[in-house]
C-alpha cells in the first residue's frame, strides 16, 4: 500500500469516463462540484450536468423525474446532506417507486477536512440501510471505487454510495473485480476475523499487520456492499476463527457493526467487539487526532482483537 488517490478524485474521473460509454448518465450537483470532484464530469459533459445548488430536496426531485424517463441520474453532495436534509424526498420518491437514482455521498465520516461537525455524518449508513429497496456501498479504495460506479450505472434501482474525502492508499491491483452484494476476503486466518468497510479497511489491515507480527493469525473480510449483505461470508469468517471484531468510520448503531451483530445473532453468536462512533456526533480536527479520539485507529482494532481472543479462549 504505497500510491495513495482520494476516492473523490476517483469518483469524478470514472463519472467522467462513464459519461463518454453512457449517453444517459447524467450528474446533479448540490453547489460542491469541486468538493465532490464532479467537475470532472461537468468538464467532459457540460450538457449533461445540472447543478441545483443549496437546494436538496428539489435535487432528489428532478433525479426521480429524469430516472422515469429513462436516464441514470448521479446526484453528487455531501453524506451529511444526503442523509438528512433530502430524506424525506429519496424515501417518497426515490426509494417507494424504486426509481433509479443513485445518491453519491461524499465526505463521509469524520475525516473531511475540518469541515465542521454539521458536514459529517457517521449516521448515513444507518439511514439508508435501513431504507426499503435502497442499496448500499463503501468502496475501500480508489480502484474498487471506480468499478462501483460503473456498476451501479449497471444496476437498475436505487442506490447510495459512501465517498471519502483524502487520499488513501491503494489496496486493489487491476485484476479487482467488484460485484454487488459479495464479500471480498482480503488476508486468510484462523486466530480471529475482522470485518470491515470503506477505507476503514485500510486501517484494518495494518491492524492485521501488527497482530501477524505477534504470530496471530487474521481472517480479513472486506465489505464493500452493506446492502444487499453477504450474510454466508460473515458467517464462514466467524465459524473459521471463533470470534470477531468489525471496524467502521460511522456509528456501531445501524451501521456495519450492527449488521454483522442481527447476523450473528441470528446465526453463529460469537464473542465480538465493534469499532465505530459510540453514540456521539464527532468533532473537527486533524485526522490523525480524530482517528485516535474516537479509537478508530488500527492499534484500537487490535487490542479489541485480543479481547475478543480471550473471551473465545473462556468459553
Amino acid at each position: 500500500m504505497t500510491e495513495e488517490i482520494a476516492l473523490r478524485d476517483a469518483f469524478g474521473n470514472a463519472l467522467a469516463e462513464l459519461g463518454h460509454q453512457n449517453k444517459n448518465v447524467v450528474v446533479l450537483d448540490g453547489d460542491l462540484a469541486n468538493s465532490t470532484r464532479v467537475d470532472i464530469f461537468a468538464d467532459a459533459h457540460l450538457g449533461r450536468f445540472l447543478e441545483m445548488g443549496i437546494a436538496e430536496q428539489n435535487m432528489i426531485g428532478v433525479a426521480a423525474g429524469l430516472a422515469a424517463v429513462g436516464l441514470i441520474p448521479f446526484v453528487s453532495t455531501f453524506a451529511a446532506f444526503a442523509a438528512t436534509r433530502d430524506l424525506d424526498q429519496v424515501r417518497v420518491v426515490v426509494a417507494q417507486p424504486k426509481l433509479n437514482v443513485k445518491i453519491c455521498g461524499g465526505y463521509s465520516g469524520i475525516l473531511t477536512g475540518r469541515t465542521g461537525k454539521t458536514h459529517q455524518s457517521v449516521e448515513d449508513i444507518a439511514v439508508f440501510r435501513a431504507m426499503p429497496n435502497m442499496v448500499v456501498l463503501a468502496p475501500g479504495d480508489a480502484v474498487e471505487t471506480r468499478q462501483v460506479i460503473r456498476a451501479a450505472a449497471e444496476y437498475t434501482g436505487p442506490m447510495y454510495i459512501r465517498l471519502t474525502r483524502d487520499p488513501t492508499p491503494v489496496i486493489f491491483g487491476e485484476d479487482y473485480r467488484f460485484e454487488i452484494g459479495k464479500g471480498v476476503v482480503l488476508r486468510q486466518g484462523d486466530d480471529a476475523a475482522f470485518i470491515s468497510t470503506g477505507v476503514q479497511t485500510i486501517r484494518t489491515l495494518e491492524a492485521a499487520d501488527m497482530l501477524a507480527a505477534e504470530g496471530v493469525s487474521v481472517y480479513l473480510l472486506h465489505l464493500p456492499t452493506i446492502k444487499p449483505l453477504d450474510e454466508a461470508a460473515i458467517v464462514e469468517a466467524v465459524r473459521r476463527t471463533g470470534c470477531v471484531v468489525t471496524s467502521e468510520d460511522h456509528s456501531i448503531s445501524g451501521g456495519l457493526g450492527g449488521a454483522v451483530a442481527e447476523t450473528l445473532a441470528e446465526q453463529c453468536p460469537a464473542p465480538m467487539r465493534r469499532i465505530g462512533l459510540r453514540d456521539v456526533f464527532s468533532e473537527s480536527g486533524p485526522n490523525e487526532a480524530l482517528l485516535e479520539k474516537y479509537r478508530l485507529t488500527a492499534g484500537h482494532i487490535a487490542a479489541a482483537a485480543r479481547e475478543v481472543m480471550a473471551l473465545k479462549q473462556r468459553l
